[in-house]
């Protein structure tokens, strides 16, 4: 990275030229966003993002760089194993990618930052640039080990409970308040490069800090913090393209970056949560973190393949909710074959979808795009809640904590007051799971106790099949 910023020439096309280039391909980014945000445009929104980083990537190789002989064999090296891991990743393990995608993007940050020092340029806006590289090596850092810390925590290998270290809030300012002073003020005031011990112990504590944050951040929030930490390695992208003067660079980390904080915040809305309790890992309040356990609840009411057959042939209308436990067992196939069944038969069928299902925002539109849902019959939470009483039957496939009843009915539990599919208030609910285990959060759900409520054990894979065979 250093040699490369030394062999920097000029640029091998019109400075005017390249400029226009980084404006089309910003719009296209912010085209893309605009398409990623609706499901019918997202494929449209795709693609806008793919010819915008082409020419990213085109116009940056011609504005002046010459090493190609390292800088080819590394992209193609990149590109081949960024596309060998998209074609093995199934989509229950998307989360987990999207989480260490993340952290290379914080670690080049880090990168970045510590070669812009060591090749410091121009003397008169050496103070500033000194604080662009402080700025994009912390915020690089704590997207870098705070995105290893979900990504184990998603993938299951990084227990879900949260690591709440007495005295934790305080620990975190403190580490903060080092990098600032007297680290900070030692790295700023350092002539040539006598400011790198400086910027290694920051880059270190940032480490710390990354890892300590989300440690304290239980697995039912996982979904809001992958997108904080989106959020956070744009704002590091932008640090980089401030470092490396490249303005395209700015504009994508900043769009990145404040759409990451936007979803943030509307995700931490559906979850009851305030947007500090994820930035400062718990602060505030530890609702919805802290696994609960407990004995049961009840006895629940078991009931048989053919026996759900028979009551989507009775019912009127239905709405499937899926959670999780379809994207483990692959059931979104098997699910659209039962819709189609029963609107061919003239059921109303509807899905309801709650913003945090799954361990991704958008987890379970995408399973059910994938399997061709018709996007009309695919409804948030808040568009289909209201019409629950006048359903006949509610399907739960392997969803847990978005129906759960506590959240609005227990004021101790700890989801109260987040938001949740009333999928209760039906006439008759169906849910499917492979035991009684308590959900992602670890709390008991009494909705598989109530006298409406039918339990469907097994793989939903296999036990939706069943019924799919029996319905004909």
């Amino acid at each position: 990275m250093i040699t490369l910023a030394a062999t920097q020439h000029p640029p091998l096309i019109p400075a005017g030229l390249l400029t226009m280039a980084y404006l089309v391909a910003g719009l296209l980014f912010v085209l893309s966003l605009g398409g990623l945000s609706q499901q019918e445009t997202a494929k449209r929104g795709n693609v806008y993002g793919i010819i915008g980083m082409t020419i990213a990537i085109a116009a940056t190789l011609l504005s002046g760089i010459t090493n190609f002989a390292w800088l080819i064999p590394l992209m193609v090296i990149g590109a081949f194993i960024g596309m060998v891991l998209a074609k093995r990743v199934e989509m229950t393990s998307m989360p987990e990618l999207v989480a260490m995608l993340h952290s290379f993007v914080g670690l080049a940050a880090v990168l970045v930052g510590l070669a812009s020092y060591l090749n410091h340029g121009d003397a008169a806006h050496e103070m500033v640039h000194q604080i662009e590289i402080l700025l994009g090596v912390f915020i690089g850092g704590v997207t870098f080990t705070g995105s290893i810390v979900a990504f184990g925590k998603l993938r299951g290998s990084i227990g879900s409970k949260p690591l709440l270290l007495p005295g934790r809030h305080m620990a975190n300012a403190a580490l903060v308040l080092v990098c600032i002073w007297p680290l900070g003020v030692q790295f700023i005031g350092a002539e040539g490069t006598g400011g790198l011990t400086a910027l290694i112990i920051v880059t270190v504590i940032s480490f710390v800090l990354g890892m300590h944050l989300i440690m304290a951040i239980g697995g039912a929030d996982m979904p809001v913090v992958v997108s904080m930490l989106n959020s956070y390695s744009g704002w590091a992208a932008a640090a980089s393209g401030f470092m490396l003067d490249n303005n395209l660079l700015i504009i994508t980390g900043a769009l990145v970056g404040s759409s990451g904080a936007i979803l943030s915040y509307i995700m931490c809305r559906a979850m009851n949560r305030s947007l500090a309790n994820v930035i400062f890992g718990g602060f505030g309040t530890t609702a919805g973190a802290t696994p609960v356990g407990g004995e049961q609840q009840g006895t629940v009411t078991e009931t048989s393949a053919e026996e759900v057959a028979g009551m989507m042939d009775d019912a009127g209308s239905v709405v499937f909710v899926p959670g999780y436990g379809m994207a483990v067992a692959q059931a979104q196939h098997v699910i659209h074959e039962i819709s189609e069944t029963l609107r061919g038969k003239g059921v109303e069928v509807r899905f309801a979808i709650h913003p945090v299902a799954g361990r991704l925002p958008g987890h379970m539109n995408v399973l059910l795009a994938e399997a061709r849902v018709p996007y009309d019959i695919v409804f948030e939470m808040d568009e289909i809640n209201e019409d629950l009483p006048e359903t006949d039957l509610v399907v739960v496939v392997g969803a847990n904590d978005i129906v759960n009843p506590s959240a609005l009915e227990d004021a101790a539990s700890p989801i109260a007051g987040m938001p949740v599919i009333e999928a209760w208030t039906a006439r008759t609910v169906v849910a499917l799971k492979r035991s009684m285990a308590a959900g992602y959060s670890g709390v008991e759900n009494p909705l598989y106790f109530r006298e409406n409520t039918r339990m469907l054990f097994g793989d939903a894979k296999e036990t939706l099949t069943a019924v799919s065979e029996k319905l004909g």
